[in-house]
């Protein structure tokens, strides 16, 4: 049985996908190790270099765009190997980062998923060990402008983990999904991705029903990957607006604010809703005078970002029912790029 297994949900990622995939086989070299590519019908042809690293990767094709918590569950599917390495194709491992991965993971049995520190392109920590998700964290998120008066405020520490001292591994509440090394076992008994998520917020939802069944989450800063963020969606920035908006209002309807008659979601749905279109209206502003291609309606409604509805979400060209989904979300906390394009585009949104 294989060491590892790598598994990359792929959509339009160009050249980013052979830069991930190289990453993986330079820092497994000696492991015995498996990948699996899930291409969400990409446009560009980006899941042909799957091949290039054949034997050890292996390229399965969707027909239309299944989302990345559908995806992932697919490459989890398709697997067997006890350790799984979820991977955005747009990140880049650092030498021995999966070394110290399954170093802290093999020292702490009680713990399922273990995320190293992210950084932007620039060497900037881009904040990928998170605090629970809650009204608060529209304001003071990764992103947000409050964090960035006050980035000291104990509420701005808890919606972002600085690096603690200890490179061991300290307990978080959730690491980022652009990568993490998680132990198939725990996977398994949560069922995996909850793939009502299109996109956003799945891997925050799945650390939480993880530490849910007594599993812990960890961050590990002795271990580096480099994000390029948003690369894949930026063919369908709207779209990725939508998605986000709509997967943040699920995860606060389901963990923060569950019952169907809790006043809580009211509030939600209208600060989401606000902010959502604020949003959407910086995207067309900065692009007013931008022209879809001919074939720009296929291509986004492809996208893995394709804002579905809560009942739509493996059916990403349903598009007639998002404006209702996107006005339902309080704490989006998108990249500094996560807002400026037309309705036919999605942007560079990262939680």
């Amino acid at each position: 049985m294989p060491d590892l297994a790598a598994i990359l949900v792929n959509y339009n990622a160009g050249d980013e996908l052979r830069r991930a995939l190289q990453s993986i086989a330079d820092d497994l070299r000696g492991w015995s190790w498996e990948g699996v590519v899930i291409d969400n019908a990409s446009t560009d042809s980006s899941e042909t270099i799957a091949a290039e690293f054949v034997p050890a990767v292996r390229l399965i094709r969707n027909n239309s765009n299944v989302g990345f918590g559908r995806g992932a569950n697919q490459g989890i599917a398709a697997t067997s190997a006890a350790l799984v390495l979820i991977m955005n194709p747009d990140c880049a491992l650092s030498p021995g980062a999966l070394g110290s991965l399954r170093g802290a993971l093999q020292s702490h049995s009680s713990c399922a998923v273990v995320g190293p520190r992210i950084l932007d392109p620039d060497g900037s920590v881009q904040g990928s060990a998170r605090g629970d998700p809650d009204m608060l964290t529209g304001l003071f998120g990764r992103t947000a402008m409050l964090r960035r008066l006050f980035p000291d405020a104990a509420i701005s520490r808890r919606n972002v983990v600085t690096d603690p001292a200890s490179v061991d591994g300290a307990v978080v509440d959730w690491v980022s999904g652009a990568c993490f090394l998680a132990r198939r076992d725990a996977l398994t008994s949560v069922g995996g991705f909850d793939e009502r998520y299109f996109l956003y917020w799945e891997d925050a939802d799945l650390c939480r029903r993880l530490r849910g069944r007594g599993y812990e989450i960890r961050y590990v800063p002795a271990a580096t990957a480099v994000h390029r963020v948003g690369h894949s969606s930026r063919t369908a920035r709207a779209a990725s607006v939508r998605a986000f908006h709509a997967s943040a209002y699920r995860y606060y309807a389901t963990h923060v604010a569950p019952g169907a008659l809790n006043p809580k979601r009211l509030l939600a749905r209208a600060l989401l809703a606000a902010r959502c279109w604020w949003a959407l209206r910086g995207v067309n502003s900065q692009l007013s005078d931008a022209r879809p291609t001919p074939n720009s309606q296929g291509v986004n409604s492809q996208l893995p970002y394709a804002g579905p509805t809560p009942n739509s979400h493996r059916e990403p060209g349903a598009r007639s029912r998002a404006p209702r989904v996107n006005s339902q979300l309080p704490y989006a906390d998108p990249t500094p790029n996560s807002h400026r394009e037309p309705r036919t585009r999605s942007t560079e949104i990262d939680e």
